[in-house]
């Protein structure tokens, strides 16, 4: 079997894996085999003891594709790459954080300085697994067919389970993995994992190369804003991913699985992309049934990667069985219930009789045909090829209209998703009436790939980043609204840097929606909105997208005001500031330089200090000393009577001399509580 890219073990070269190293990438590395008797049995883990019992079960009932959603195939080796995620119920139970989860984390992190917010990311990062509410598991099964063996065939798959949604690692990694294993067995494992040991920590939004063997993979991490907090990860954010306009390279990464295939998912579907853009906005449940685990785990990160760079809180599953511990749950719900924000990738036909109440159903993909061996697809996507998968460009009708096509769509919609139960067919059916008009312009620009695969392949590239730009470019203006409510300031001319920064603007949803109906929704969006956007906006302030978005928002924007206000803090004159201020003015400022100075002297002393604090502590030292020469002879006899602060003065300098026009020069090394007015 052909392996992309080639991956060729030395024992002379072996590398020993380190797992504390390991598990910044990887949690643990799982065999799984199907047993006829006993059902899905773990037969490796490393390390052990990582996962509890329930997690086990978990895992294992999650990598291997739905017996249900089979068919019959009588090749003798068939191969798929998908992946699931799944909620460590040691954790609070739904979504990506409660509003109370990142409350907390962010008054925490705003109440703080930049450089203690750093230490902060730093502690947390410090145990990742403990910490990480959700786990992805990377799967490459294995289903071989042999008739000497008990119902004629045997299944076993090998599992990568991570703390962070890194398909773009995995996917091409378990590729190596995967087909080497069942080479040479559990040596595969250790090799692996002591590769993985030797790669440096993830690095958000940057481009890394990744060695293993004599292998390279080069592959682009999702940003530090698409990703949770409460993942563990240790990560710097910085204002600029705010920003209102389109990044200049398309290629870096903007929000979660930005290689996934948008246009082979949604091929059949595509008048549809904008709809199912504005049900994950404002975190509708969906529900998306596949045939095959691959399609299914594709569409759900299709769709995720849609509302890139928003940071997406909406519990998305993208392969789903009625194993997990949270399917109880839903399958108790009623008419009239309310689901929970959930998207569900599925391949069961179960679940539309179980879950036949929630409010959206998505069906994608075709079946896998009934004969010839499934390859593993040469992008690292874990799709079947295209021209396997059967999409055609026929089903794309942007131009054509005719009766029996109308006919057609109202008989779907009459049968219902049950119609599945027969016969696979891509359609949507929700209630839901969309705001945002399909851009038939965009439509116009994807390229018909022919039935070439080579070509289908390098075409779905093209349109793929057709229309990630144009859904970053609706999602980014969106968005551009709230912009005002994260503008950083730095301190006006002539002002006093050592002051506090003064607050953001506090955020009303009311006055918010009041103002933007009053100016408007922006040229860009007007175009291709209808006249009731303002309610897409209600909607989207009460959604659970919004609340964790915005307030990760607000804190990054709060540690760039600090960012800016200390750096005027290094650069201002001391001597020029207080030549303006009057008496009072200047005690205040002298009040203010102590308390930041005593602030950098802490870090330092926690270990917790950034590069320049020396230096930074230094100057401030000069600039206290500055302002305390400046003061009457009564305030300061006052404020050495502090035994820290007189310590501060006497570090600073023990004969400095400052003279300023106007005023006495002071000498602090003279000067002591018992000196004479």
């Amino acid at each position: 079997m052909s392996r992309s890219p080639s991956f060729s073990v030395k024992s002379e070269l072996s590398v020993k894996a380190d797992p504390d190293a390991m598990q910044r990438w990887v949690l643990a590395f799982c065999i799984i085999r199907f047993d006829l008797e006993q059902g899905q049995l773990i037969e490796e883990c490393y390390p052990p003891g990582c996962l509890s019992q329930e997690e086990e079960l978990e895992v294992a009932f999650s990598s291997f594709p739905d017996s249900v959603s089979q068919h019959q195939n009588r090749s003798s080796i068939h191969d798929c790459i998908f992946f699931f995620r799944f909620q460590r119920h040691k954790h609070s139970k739904q979504g990506n954080g409660t509003s109370s989860e990142i409350s907390e984390i962010v008054d925490k992190e705003t109440s703080s300085t930049p450089e203690e917010v750093k230490s902060i990311r730093r502690s947390r990062s410090t145990d990742i697994s403990k910490s990480s509410k959700y786990l992805y598991g990377y799967v490459f099964n294995r289903q071989r067919h042999d008739e000497r063996l008990k119902r004629g065939g045997e299944q076993k798959s090998v599992v990568i389970l991570s703390h962070g949604p890194y398909s773009s690692v995995f996917r091409p990694l378990l590729q190596i993995m995967g087909p080497l294993y069942f080479d040479i067995g559990r040596k595969a494992i250790e090799h692996i994992a002591g590769y993985v040991s030797l790669w440096p920590s993830p690095v958000p939004g940057k481009l890394m190369e990744l060695p293993i063997g004599n292998a390279m993979l080069k592959v682009n991490l999702p940003p530090a804003h698409s990703l949770p907090l409460e993942s563990g990860i240790s990560y710097e954010e910085s204002a600029s991913s705010m920003a209102p306009f389109l990044p200049s390279n398309p290629s870096v990464p903007q929000g979660l699985f930005h290689d996934s295939d948008i246009f082979g998912t949604f091929r059949g579907l595509l008048l549809q992309l904008w709809l199912l853009w504005e049900l994950l906005l404002i975190g509708e449940p969906i529900l998306i049934i596949a045939p095959t685990p691959p399609q299914c785990c594709e569409a759900v990160a299709s769709l995720v990667s849609l509302v890139a760079p928003l940071l997406c809180s909406v519990d998305f599953r993208p392969y789903f069985t009625i194993h997990d511990p949270d399917f109880a749950q839903l399958n108790a719900l009623q008419e009239g219930d309310k689901y929970p924000p959930m998207v569900l990738g599925v391949t069961n036909l179960f679940f539309l009789k179980a879950l036949r109440y929630i409010p959206h159903i998505v069906s994608v993909g075709s079946p896998a045909p009934s004969s010839s061996r499934v390859t593993i697809a040469s992008r690292s996507t874990g799709r079947i090829p295209a021209k396997q998968e059967g999409f055609g460009l026929q089903q794309l009708s942007l131009k054509k209209f005719s009766p029996s096509s109308l006919f057609n769509a109202v008989k779907l919609r009459r049968d219902g998703p049950l119609c599945l139960m027969t016969e696979h067919k891509e359609a949507i059916w929700s209630t839901y009436v969309a705001t945002t008009k399909p851009d038939t312009s965009i439509l116009n620009r994807l390229i018909d790939a022919g039935m070439s695969p080579r070509v289908e392949e390098s075409m779905s590239v093209v349109n793929n980043e057709i229309l990630r730009r144009h859904f970053l470019e609706l999602t980014t203006n969106f968005l551009a609204p709230f912009g005002p409510y994260f503008r950083a300031t730095t301190p006006s001319e002539g002002s006093s840097p050592y002051a506090d920064p003064p607050p953001l603007p506090p955020f009303n949803a009311d006055d918010f929606l009041m103002s933007l109906s009053a100016r408007g929704v922006g040229k860009f969006l007007s175009k291709r909105m209808r006249s009731n956007w303002l309610d897409l906006y209600r909607r989207f302030l009460k959604g659970p997208n919004f609340l964790p978005w915005f307030q990760r928002r607000l804190s990054i924007a709060e540690n760039e005001q600090h960012r800016l206000w200390r750096q005027a803090r290094m650069k201002t004159d001391i001597h020029l500031l207080i030549t303006k201020m009057l008496e009072l003015e200047t005690v205040d400022c002298f009040n203010a330089i102590e308390r930041h100075l005593l602030g950098e002297m802490q870090l330092q002393q926690s270990g917790r200090a950034i590069s320049d604090s020396a230096a930074m502590c230094q100057k401030l030292k000069g600039d206290l000393q500055a302002v305390f020469n400046v003061l009457p002879n009564d305030m300061q006899q006052l404020l050495l009577l502090n035994p820290q602060r007189a310590a501060l003065l006497q570090g600073s300098s023990n004969s400095e001399l400052t003279k300023l026009p106007g005023r006495p020069s002071i000498q602090v090394g003279i000067v002591s509580s018992n000196s004479p007015r």
